[in-house]
């Protein structure tokens, strides 16, 4: 009997990673294609816990972190800009583009779930970071691009002064690094299937498949 649930996509990632935003852009073009009815559920992740304040050379901190030539870096934009702009969105990578920590940031995404704006301030944090290159690491510019969504500017102030939201932040960090997440984005389907990376439309289109197949009772063994 077909399961008539939407499907349910959990997706922890960070709102300062390419790949995160590359991954959901695919997805949500195989979501579409597929006119798969679906319930998607961010969750918070930090590239960097133990970035300080100030953060860090983009560029410095690639290579510092994964090892990465300058030329391999310079590759990497302009392959990840190709993509971006295939899948409608702008990335606008400059040489002062600067790694931060994004703890306030999943503050701000999980005060916004809870009015209802999770994946609108999602892709608008996205877009502050890679195409208008803001610092999410100033609470001030986050207040703003919770107002620039519909959201009250002095509510998003105080969410991100509150210890609770702060907890509660921490507490599903945890929860999905015990599920064993290392990196992002990390997409779990029907809270059974983990997919990581940016799979590419065609893969995620095989996947939605392959799962509707699954939820119907059809026989999905591999041809």
């Amino acid at each position: 009997m077909t399961d008539p649930s939407p499907l349910r996509i959990d997706i922890v990632s960070d709102v300062v990673c390419p790949w995160c935003i590359i991954g959901y852009r695919q997805l949500a073009e195989a979501l579409e294609a597929t006119s798969t009815a679906h319930d998607i559920h961010w969750h918070p992740f930090e590239l960097n816990p133990d970035m300080p304040p100030e953060g860090q050379n983009l560029r410095e901190h690639i290579v510092e972190k994964y090892g990465t030539t300058p030329e391999e870096s310079d590759e990497n934009r302009v392959k990840m800009t190709d993509l971006g702009a295939q899948l409608g969105f702008t990335f606008r990578f400059a040489e002062d583009m600067r790694m931060h920590n994004t703890f306030a940031v999943h503050r701000l995404l999980h005060w916004a779930d809870g009015q209802g704006k999770g994946h609108d301030s999602k892709m608008a944090l996205f877009a502050a970071h890679f195409t208008d290159r803001r610092d999410l690491s100033d609470e001030a510019v986050l207040a703003d691009v919770a107002a620039e969504i519909g959201l009250n500017r002095a509510d998003a102030l105080a969410a991100l002064a509150d210890p609770h939201i702060a907890q509660e932040v921490r507490d599903a960090e945890a929860f999905w690094l015990r599920q064993g997440i290392r990196g992002v984005p990390a997409m779990v389907f029907d809270r059974r299937h983990l997919v990581t990376g940016a799979q590419g439309i065609e893969n995620y289109t095989r996947i939605l498949k392959q799962l509707t197949a699954m939820r119907g009772g059809a026989d999905t063994s591999a041809s």
